[in-house]
C-alpha cells in the first residue's frame, strides 16, 4: 500500500469509525431505545438545567428538579389521556367497515350515474367489484394491523419501561452534562479544533433549533386540534388531534393525516350538514395558517437547515433500519450530515480542483503582490 496524505489518513479514520458506529447502532438496536431516549431527554432539558444554575441552584438539584417535574406532567397526561385515546381507537377500528361501505354507497350514489353513462352497465359492475376488493383488503389490513398492535404487548411493555430507564439516564447525563463536553473538546486534535468547534457549533444549532422548536409546535397543534375537534363534536376527535401534533414532527405529514381522518369522519358523521363539515377543514386550515406564519417562524426559524425532504427521508430510512431508535437519531444525524455536506461543498468551490489550476496560480500572484 503506498502512502496517504494527512488528510486522506483523517478522511480514512473519520469514516471507517463512521462505519462502525451505524454497525454498532444496527447490532444493538434492540436495547438503545432507553438510552438514545434519555440521552434525547438531556439534550433537550439541558438549557432549562443551565438557567436554574444561573439562578442559583446546583447542578444536581436542577437536574433533579426538572426531571421530577417531567415524569410528573408525563404520568399526569399518560392517566388523563391514554384511557380516552386507547377507548376511540378501539371504536374506530370497530367502526370501519360501516365507514367503508358508508363512503361505497356515497360513491355508488353519486358517480354511478356518470360512470354508466360513460361506459354502461359492464363499466359500472366492473367499479362497483373494484370498489367492493378495496374496501375489503383495507379492511383487512386494518384488522390485521390492530392485532398486531394488540399481540404487540412486548412494545408496550418497553414504553412504559422507558418511565424508568429513561429518566435515570437522563438524569446522569444532565448531571455531567458540562464535564462530557469539556471533556470531549479535550479530545479534539490541537490542529483542526477551531474548525470542528465550528462545525459542531453549527450542528447543535440546526438539530436544537429543530427539535426544540418542532416539539413545541407539536405540542401546540396537538393541543388545538384535540380541543377544537372535540368541543364541535367530532368522532374521535381527541384521538385524531393527538395524532396530528405527533406526527406534525414530519413536514406536512401530521396536517395532511389529520385533515384526510377528520374529513372523512366529518363526512360519515355530519353528512349532509355541510356547516359542520366545513368546520372540520376549518379547523385544519386555521391551524395551518398558524403554524406557517407564527408558530414555525417563530419557535424553529429559517436557520435550522433541514430541507424537508432530506428530513423526511431521513426519518424513513433510519425508522426502517433502526425503528424507533432511529427515529429519535433521524434528526441529529441528517442535521450534522447537512452541516458536513455545506462545509464540504464550501471547501471544493474554494479548492483549486473547482476554480482550476490557473486561477489558483492567479490568486497566488496576486496575494504574493
Amino acid at each position: 500500500m503506498g502512502d496517504f496524505s494527512p488528510v486522506e489518513r483523517q478522511m480514512r479514520f473519520w469514516l471507517v469509525a463512521l462505519a462502525a458506529l451505524l454497525v454498532g447502532l444496527y447490532l444493538l438496536r434492540g436495547i438503545l431505545l432507553p438510552f438514545v431516549a434519555g440521552m434525547a431527554l438531556a439534550y433537550i432539558l439541558d438549557p432549562v438545567a443551565s438557567r436554574l444554575e444561573r439562578l442559583g441552584f446546583g447542578r444536581l438539584a436542577a437536574s433533579l428538579l426538572i426531571l421530577l417535574l417531567f415524569v410528573l406532567a408525563l404520568i399526569l397526561a399518560l392517566v388523563l389521556l391514554l384511557p380516552v385515546a386507547v377507548n376511540q381507537f378501539a371504536a374506530l377500528i370497530q367502526n370501519l367497515p360501516a365507514t367503508a361501505q358508508y363512503f361505497q354507497g356515497l360513491a355508488k350514489e353519486y358517480g354511478g350515474p356518470f360512470i354508466e353513462h360513460l361506459g354502461g352497465q359492464e363499466a359500472l359492475a366492473n367499479v362497483e367489484r373494484s370498489l367492493s376488493d378495496f374496501v375489503g383488503q383495507a379492511a383487512r389490513w386494518l384488522g390485521t394491523f390492530a392485532s398486531s398492535l394488540w399481540s404487540g404487548g412486548q412494545a408496550v411493555i418497553g414504553v412504559f419501561a422507558l418511565l424508568v430507564v429513561t429518566p435515570v439516564v437522563a438524569f446522569y447525563l444532565l448531571v455531567d452534562w458540562e464535564q462530557m463536553v469539556a471533556t470531549l473538546d479535550s479530545w479534539l486534535p490541537r490542529r483542526h479544533a477551531d474548525t470542528i468547534r465550528t462545525l459542531g457549533h453549527d450542528m447543535n444549532r440546526a438539530i436544537a433549533g429543530f427539535i426544540r422548536g418542532q416539539a413545541l409546535v407539536c405540542f401546540i397543534l396537538g393541543t388545538f386540534y384535540a380541543v377544537a375537534l372535540s368541543v364541535i363534536g367530532l368522532n374521535f376527535g381527541l384521538l385524531i388531534g393527538l395524532l396530528s401534533g405527533l406526527l406534525t414532527f414530519i413536514p406536512y405529514v401530521g396536517s395532511f393525516t389529520g385533515f384526510v381522518l377528520s374529513a372523512g369522519v366529518a363526512l360519515v358523521q355530519f353528512w349532509p350538514d355541510y356547516t359542520m363539515i366545513i368546520a372540520t377543514i376549518g379547523v385544519f386550515l386555521f391551524g395551518q395558517f398558524v403554524e406557517g406564519n407564527i408558530l414555525s417562524p417563530k419557535l424553529v426559524g429559517d436557520a435550522v437547515g433541514l430541507h424537508p425532504v432530506w428530513l423526511m427521508f431521513a426519518l424513513v430510512a433510519f425508522g426502517s433500519l433502526f425503528g424507533f431508535v432511529g427515529l429519535l437519531l433521524a434528526v441529529p444525524i441528517a442535521a450534522a450530515i447537512g452541516v458536513l455536506t455545506r462545509f464540504a461543498l464550501q471547501r471544493y468551490l474554494s479548492s483549486s480542483l473547482y476554480r482550476g489550476a490557473e486561477s489558483e496560480a492567479r490568486s497566488r500572484i496576486h496575494v504574493d503582490v
